[in-house]
């Protein structure tokens, strides 16, 4: 497997929390259940999740994935 970077973007204005698992371009999404998608490229290879209505869905573990956050440069 390669050394691929894995990024998490949070985008404010639609509240739209994404997890780029590997890179690739999104050929179609499978929604797991309401708000959570995970997208698919071409190969059938998941390329990211992301989940919408962020603030809400993860309101009720929010204070607890705070508390664990770890902070690198």
């Amino acid at each position: 497997m390669k050394n691929q970077k894995t990024f998490i973007n949070y985008d404010i204005q639609s509240d739209v929390l994404f997890f780029s698992i590997r890179e690739g371009i999104e050929e179609e999404f499978i929604e797991i259940a309401p708000g959570f998608n995970v997208e698919i490229d071409e190969r059938g290879e998941v390329i990211g999740i992301e989940i919408l209505n962020a603030s809400q869905m993860l309101k009720p573990v929010a204070r607890s994935l705070v508390s664990r956050l770890e902070v690198t440069n």
